[in-house]
């Protein structure tokens, strides 16, 4: 599988810049768009990663951006809106029509990660399904991809046959590194479903997918994922499921989960467990909020 994780210019327009979340490399991927001197970023890391985005800008050319968007409203999204803000120089934000509510009041997406968000209480521009961004003449469209949250969109790139997907089908840091998109507090089901299902039948459409968590999907083995998304959901769904009912404890799920799903990751093994407990938590409260268990 093609699977790109270095910084730097991956197509004609595009840009990964590594957004270091919780100081480590390969956690979240920040995407910078370009088109003819105007720039779009996507999402922000945390506030600590700020600086270091800000630099990486500069020695591509990409500084300042004039618009930032958001794919969701989760905290790890939209935390350093404000301080790189400050070191950008304004810009517009954009976001779903859905996610706006949350960008006021923060809380009320991101209370049950233990995560504070500066609310946004200037002007965002809201996003529906089918609404165009021009960037200069590049056209971007964006699509509802609900589902891991009820407010989070992707964004096709025709140009290059790129899909800017967030969080919302798919959480694949590396090889042998994996995990689905069940998380609080409004994860739904039957709308990642139809997100599944959107997008294998835009299969012929797109060459590549961009992930926040983390880096570029591209070529034939990209497409073999797509039709594996749905299965793969519901063995680790059943599988926490069935975990949780043995010992709901949260060291449990991740050991068996390593165990399990990701034996050979070298991101999280038996002697560094704390970023998959903190994951494991996340998704156990997704199953608790979606009624599951």
């Amino acid at each position: 599988m093609v699977h790109i994780v270095e910084e730097g210019k991956f197509n004609d327009n595009t840009y990964l810049i590594d957004g270091l979340l919780f100081r480590l490399p390969g956690t979240i991927a920040i995407f910078v768009i370009e088109n003819g001197g105007e720039r779009m970023m996507f999402d922000t890391s945390e506030p600590l990663a700020a600086r270091k985005i800000i630099k990486k800008l500069k020695e591509y050319g990409l500084f300042p951006i004039q618009k930032l968007l958001l794919t969701h409203s989760h905290w790890d999204h939209d935390q350093g809106w404000e301080k790189l803000k400050k070191l950008n120089g304004d810009f517009e934000i954009l976001a779903s029509e859905n996610a706006i509510e949350y960008l006021r009041n923060p809380g009320k997406m991101n209370e049950g990660f233990g995560y504070e968000v500066p609310p946004i209480e200037g002007e965002i521009t809201s996003l529906k399904e089918g609404d165009t961004i021009d960037l200069n003449g590049l056209k971007l469209k964006v699509l509802n991809f609900f589902g891991h949250t009820q407010d989070s969109i992707a964004i096709l790139d025709e140009k290059n046959r790129n899909l800017f997907t967030g969080d919302s089908i798919i959480y694949k840091w590396d090889e042998n590194t994996i995990a689905p998109v069940i998380m609080l507090p409004d994860f739904n089901e039957s709308e990642l479903l139809k997100t599944f299902e959107r997008l294998k039948t835009m299969r012929e459409e797109i060459d590549s997918i961009s992930l926040a968590h983390f880096g570029v999907l591209k070529d034939d083995d990209f497409k073999k994922l797509l039709g594996e998304l749905q299965d793969f959901y519901f063995k680790v769904k059943d599988s926490l499921i069935q975990w949780y009912k043995e010992n709901p404890s949260i060291e449990y799920l991740a050991t068996r989960y390593l165990e399990t799903y990701i034996p050979n990751s070298t991101i999280h093994t038996k002697d560094n467990m704390i970023g998959l407990h903190l994951l494991m938590g996340w998704m156990e409260g997704g199953l608790k909020s979606s009624g599951f268990i």
